[in-house]
């Protein structure tokens, strides 16, 4: 008869002998294995990597190298663009140009601009500066003397062109009086015989001072030059031409109807500009002027920064390749001679899949530190170079941010295959090897 006590069991075994494996489902339960701390496995990945600094360091640099050339190629390629982009929209999409049609001649017909129109533009809103401009083909191309004030005796000449235009071209060229003034409204109410030279006209011509009021002749007649214009921005061809006032242009050259309007505008205000400038200097016959305006730059624009952003981005993706090779080659290196502690490990109970995690996470912790350097100095550099330059820095923060992330993903990606070649090593075989 079999007594059972409560809380006994008849399949019990007897002192001393090994229970049997309870089965679930139909299995044996396999024995526990050791499970690694996360703690524990950065501490061990930290000290394998601090193990041998020297090569932690050089493994390192190559994706300081990397990242910082990412983040100082983007970020300088950025700058550029957006300065070049502005000066792009400052020089160009502010100029607008309207051209008056020159009647046939013997025409009887009044002209379809005349010199006091341009003031009806000026008063347009977005209008920073107008200016009207007379010249011909007959007048393209003219033999002008000047007289030596150095040595009277002699007289230099040279073909230049001569145009006529009102008071405000200086700001209508964006250009600059270098020597004497420009000649104004009462020398053109006078009929004044004065003339203004372009500075390569005055330079060909050997005039560089008008304090002694020297001439220059065409045409049988003189005139007084009062200044030099110069640092053209616009119509860089006027900088060898001759200017004279519009009535004494009509009145002398023959310059008597006005064939060009120049406009500067406000930055986005040239569309606007360009469809009302030809209603306000020919009102009912606007259809016969033509206007050039500048094209709508947002699309080039955003071609010109992408063009440059793409170049410089695989130049860094370029230079961060290879410091994932380099994180590659040293962590293979790393598992070759550390394959008598690989074995040592597998034999105490280590998995494969810990095995290679600790190889992953110290090639992860490399490129990790790596991308954080990397960041802050790519940063630095690209604030330098901008302030060198005078730029505005252009940083876009989720690259900063977004650097170390990518450092440690470059150091995963580079770890995975000496990782899985360190997992798949036998014990056996690990521990017989020579280290």
């Amino acid at each position: 008869m079999t007594v059972r006590t409560r809380g006994t069991s008849p399949s019990r075994p007897a002192d001393g002998q090994t229970p049997p494996a309870r089965r679930r489902g139909g299995r044996r339960d396999r024995p526990d294995r050791p499970r690694t701390d996360p703690r524990d496995l950065w501490s061990e990945s930290l000290a394998g990597v601090l193990a041998r600094p020297v090569r932690s360091v050089l493994t390192t640099l190559g994706t300081v190298l990397g990242i910082g050339t990412l983040v100082i190629t983007i970020g300088v390629a950025s700058t550029a663009a957006n300065q070049i982009a502005g000066r792009f929209d400052a020089l160009t999409a502010t100029s607008v140009s309207v051209v008056v049609p020159t009647p046939p001649p013997g025409s009887l017909d009044p002209p379809l601009v005349r010199w006091t129109d341009v003031e009806a533009v000026r008063r347009l809103a977005g209008v920073e500066s107008a200016a009207a401009l007379s010249d011909s083909q007959n007048t393209s191309n003219i033999q002008v003397k000047a007289n030596d004030v150095v040595a009277p005796g002699t007289v230099n000449g040279q073909t230049l062109a001569v145009v006529a235009a009102d008071a405000e071209l200086p700001a209508a060229v964006r250009g600059t009086v270098t020597t004497g003034r420009f000649f104004d409204t009462g020398d053109i109410g006078r009929h004044e015989r004065v003339a203004v030279l372009g500075d390569q006209a005055a330079r060909l011509l050997g005039i560089g001072d008008v304090r002694d009021a020297p001439a220059v002749f065409f045409d049988g007649q003189s005139f007084t030059v009062v200044g030099i214009l110069g640092g053209f921005r616009r119509e860089q061809r006027l900088s060898t031409s001759v200017i004279l006032p519009p009535t004494t242009a009509a009145d002398r050259v023959g310059l008597k109807q006005v064939t060009r309007v120049l406009v500067n505008t406000s930055l986005g205000a040239a569309a606007q500009v360009a469809r009302q400038a030809p209603i306000a200097l020919a009102p009912g016959h606007e259809e016969s002027l033509t206007v050039l305006a500048p094209p709508d730059l947002s699309r080039a624009r955003k071609g010109v920064e992408g063009d440059v952003n793409g170049l410089f981005l695989v130049l860094g993706l370029v230079s961060l390749v290879v410091g994932a090779i380099g994180i590659a080659n040293v962590t293979l290196v790393t598992v070759m001679e550390r394959v008598g502690e690989i074995g040592l490990r597998r034999a105490l109970g280590a998995s494969r899949r810990q095995v290679a995690a600790q190889f992953l996470a110290e090639s992860t912790a490399i490129g990790l530190l790596g991308g954080v350097v990397g960041a802050a100095l790519g940063v630095v550099v690209v604030v330098s170079v901008a302030g060198v330059k005078q730029w505005t820095p252009v940083l876009d923060l989720r690259l900063a941010l977004g650097a170390p992330v990518a450092g440690a993903l470059v150091g995963l990606l580079a770890g995975l295959y000496p990782s899985l070649r360190a997992a798949r090593m036998e014990p056996v075989d690990a521990l017989r090897a020579p280290s």
